[in-house]
Formats: structure tokens, sequence, C-alpha cells
């Protein structure tokens, strides 16, 4: 009998990235290991140093990969003369928010690597990521010019990076709706993003006042220590933060955070519990105030994007380390975010009675991903350009007020 020979497969590269990818996405970049990404391919740890001599290169490249994916996806505008734009630059716009939103449903369970864990990329790839996300903001540029020429620079960053935004916003949760359903309900949300009517700058006048910071340092030993871990965690990662550096800035020696917590894990996912306890409390209170679902809406979307904005390592935290904390912590999170989305679906559907209880949901993730994305560029101005920080303090919080609005109340009823 002649053996067989087992030949490599002629994608075992594109297995590889892909498998990476989601491990990466998954379980974040310190947890995942090279014999994790290779048993889930199903080679050795050897064979997959002969693609990636090393966790980080095959990082970087997953994640570039990503990016790129995103701007081959818009690529159809370059070659776009202005005349063709001119005759439907509307058309144009969907038809790039469609390919964001093809890509992020493509790469669900991995797309999440450049906006949760392109922190530890090193500055040259980091750069390369930006040019990429910058390329694509440009070609959205195009056809807004058209729909909009009243914009001026700062107004048209700022909704292209909220387009790139709603195409992506499926990447935060794992709802389950037909790719087409998917695909429509964001182009609407776009549609009404572009069509947003901007507060400019000089018209702000005093800023909103922020409300009630989830962490504080002067509650105590316990609450110094909760704040100062998150913070930490925030600005230079969890893995990267030690017990001794979290006593060290509330003060304490290290025995005595022990006193308190059992564990930096355990610090980690009693501030996230609180956190997302907290928030989902506070939504459930307005909610339950303001019976009018319009001012219900105007309520929650003021307290959500205030509440952020005052607890900005929060954000970061929650969307970077969560993947540290156990499988049955995690449950209890997403049990809290259920209760979060839940809050928003009766106002919402009042308003949009056009809408199932399952779109009114992704809508409420686009809203919470708008939020997130552009909340971090605020506070990290990570796209080149001057970003919401051209628009002084308060500009981004009133930018994104009037972007979800125009989402909420963008209907045939409404």
């Amino acid at each position: 009998m002649v053996s067989r020979i087992k030949r490599r497969p002629k994608n075992r590269k594109a297995q590889i990235t892909r498998a990476a990818a989601e491990t990466f996405s998954a379980q974040g970049y310190h947890a995942t290991s090279m014999e994790a990404i290779a048993s889930k391919v199903g080679i050795s740890a050897p064979a997959l140093y002969r693609h990636y001599p090393s966790k980080y290169q095959m990082f970087a490249v997953v994640v570039g990969d990503l990016g790129q994916q995103l701007v081959d996806s818009t690529a159809f505008v370059d070659d776009l003369t202005d005349a063709e734009l001119q005759s439907d630059p509307a058309g144009v716009l969907d038809r790039i928010v469609e390919g964001i939103s093809a890509s992020s449903i493509d790469n669900r369970a991995a797309s999440g690597l450049f906006r949760w864990q392109a922190r530890y990329l090193k500055s040259e790839d980091q750069a390369k990521l930006m040019e990429q996300m910058s390329t694509v903001s440009a070609r959205l540029g195009r056809p807004l010019s058209v729909l909009r020429p009243e914009l001026n620079a700062l107004e048209q960053w700022t909704l292209s990076v909220a387009l790139v935004s709603v195409g992506g916003s499926i990447i935060g949760h794992g709802l389950q709706l037909p790719e087409d359903e998917i695909k429509a309900l964001l182009i609407t949300a776009a549609r009404a993003v572009a069509a947003a009517e901007l507060p400019r700058v000089e018209d702000l006048g005093v800023n909103r006042p922020s409300v009630w910071r989830i962490f504080t340092p002067d509650g105590g030993p316990y609450e110094a220590l909760l704040h100062s871990a998150i913070h930490l965690f925030g600005k230079q990662g969890y893995a990267e933060t030690g017990v001794n550096e979290i006593a060290d800035a509330v003060g304490v020696p290290a025995s005595g955070v022990y006193r308190y917590f059992s564990s930096k894990s355990d610090i980690l996912t009693t501030g996230l519990q609180r956190a997302v306890d907290r928030i989902a409390g506070e939504m459930s209170a307005i909610a339950g105030v303001f019976a009018e679902p319009n001012e219900a809406l105007l309520r929650l979307i003021e307290a959500y994007v205030a509440t952020v904005f005052a607890n900005p390592e929060l954000a970061s935290v929650y969307d970077t380390e969560r993947v540290n904390l156990a499988m049955s912590e995690r449950a209890l999170l997403r049990d809290s975010g259920y209760a979060f989305i839940q809050t928003w679906l009766q106002p919402l559907m009042a308003v949009r009675p056009e809408l199932t209880p399952m779109h009114a949901k992704y809508l409420v993730h686009v809203l919470a991903a708008l939020v997130d994305d552009l909340g971090r560029l605020a506070r990290g101005g990570e796209i080149p350009g001057r970003g919401f920080f051209a628009g002084g303090p308060g500009y981004a919080q009133a930018c994104l007020r009037k972007l979800m609005e125009s989402i909420v109340f963008n209907g045939p009823n409404t």
C-alpha cells in the first residue's frame, strides 16, 4: 500500500492569519499564545514560527490586514471621476458604508482588534493603521463634500469618523440578523449621520456639567484603590500594572490592597461590574422618570454621553481589558449590558414603531459604538489631524448628542 503524502493547504497562511485574529480578539494580546493559535489551525507551534517569527509580528500583520480590508472595501471611490461623484453622491456614500459593513460582518469575530487591542502596536505599526483609517475617512469625505458643501473641515472629519463607526458597530455584540437586514439598517443610520446638523464651536456656550464619576479617590481606601487601579489599567494596560503600583498610587503597602481585594483580577472584576451596573441603573432610572418617549431618549443620550466622558478611563478598560476576566464574570457583565440595552428599547420603539425589537437593539449598539469610538478619539486623537481638539472642551460631547439624536429620531413616523 502506498502511503499518501499530506500536503500543506495552499491557503495555510490565510488560515493562520484568521485564526490569530480571532484568538487575539477573544483573549487579548497578552493572554494569547502562539501555541493556542497553532492549536486552532491544527499545526504545531514550530510550524507556526516558520510563518511568523514572533507573536508581535503576527499581531501587527493581523491588525494591518484587517485595516487593509477596510481600505480595499472602499477603493472604488478613487476610481470615480468628479462628474460620476456629482451625479449620485448619496449612492456613493451608501456604497462606502455597505463596504465597511460587509468587511465588519466578514470579520465579526476578529475585527474588534483594531478597536480594542491596537494600543499594543508599536509606533510605526500604529502609524500604518492610522494611515489606513485616514484613507477610508478621506474617501467618505468626497461624497460628503458634495452632499454637504457647507461643512467646515472639522465637521466633515467628525461625520466621516462617525460613518466608519456606524459601519463597524456590529463588532461589539453578537446579535444575529440576516446580512441584508444588517446592511440596510446601518445604511439608514449612516444616512441620518450624514444629514446631522452638528453644533458650531462658536455656538456651544457654557459646557454642560458632567454627571457623577463612578470611581473617586476620596471615598476611603477601598474607593481609592478602585479609582487608582482603573486609572492605571486604562493608561497602561491590565497586564502591565502590578499590585505594588496600585498600592503606591494610593500610598498604602501592597499588603493593604489584599485587605479589600483577593487579587488584581478581583479589582478588575469589581470595577467593571460596578461601572456597568451603575450605568445601567442610571439609564433605567431616567427611563422611569420621563414617560414621554422623545424626552426619555433625549435624557438618556445626554446622561450616557456625559457619564462616559466623566469616566474616560473606564471605556478603555472595558473595551481592552475585559478579556482578562473569567468566563463567568464576563457572563455577568453581559447580563448587565442586556439590562442597559433593554432600557432604551421601549422609548425607541415608541418613537420608531417600524423597528422590530432586534432592529432596535442593533440601533442601540450603533449609539454605544459612536460614544465609544468618538469618545476614544476625543481622548487620544488617534486619527491624524487636530480632530475634536480643534473644537475645544465639550465639542465632542455636543457632536455626539446631535449624531445620536439624528439616528434615534430618523424614521418615517418621527
